[in-house]
């Protein structure tokens, strides 16, 4: 936190600490298996369709901010809004230290950096180092689904619509 302050010439309590990730929720299909005799194959149908959509999530908890978004891919494009999005929140005067894994979007050189964003990668596979990952528990055991009141009020938050 420091070393960032120093570089960018703030004050050490102009920096806010968010946390980001992202997580896949739809429809994802399991294989479908039968009871039958050996030796014969029975028809077992089931639901090939899939249809899923990304949200991209950040909270600062000293601050009590959130910023999120629903959007069709899970790549550096989308990355670039998410930050964006992220910048817009984040107050006059202040930074944004955005701690992330390394998934390859979050560390692309195509990235878009905002000036009032910096991102620290997060050790590999240490999740519990991001309380953004609690929050995609929860996100993703709730149904989906055209009609689902979780879905709709997750659109409103992603700022697709207002409650």
């Amino acid at each position: 936190m420091a070393t960032i302050a120093r570089r960018r010439g703030l004050d050490p309590g102009d920096i806010a600490i968010w946390f980001g990730d992202e997580a896949r929720i739809g429809q994802k299909n399991k294989i479908t298996r039968r009871w039958a005799k050996r030796g014969t194959r029975p028809s077992a149908p089931s639901d090939q369709r899939t249809a899923s959509t990304y949200i991209f999530g950040a909270i600062c908890p000293k601050e009590g901010k959130a910023v999120g978004l629903i959007l069709p891919w899970c790549n550096t494009a989308m990355m670039n809004l998410h930050l964006a999005a992220i910048s817009t929140d984040v107050a006059p005067g202040r930074h944004a230290v955005l701690l992330l894994d390394q998934a390859g979007w979050h560390l692309s050189d195509k990235l878009v950096m905002p000036h009032n964003i910096t991102i620290v990668p997060l050790p590999p596979k240490c999740p519990e180092l991001n309380p953004q990952e609690n929050v995609w528990q929860t996100v993703c055991s709730l149904p989906t689904g055209p009609t689902s009141p979780q879905l709709s009020h997750a659109e409103c938050i992603g700022g697709r619509g207002r409650p």
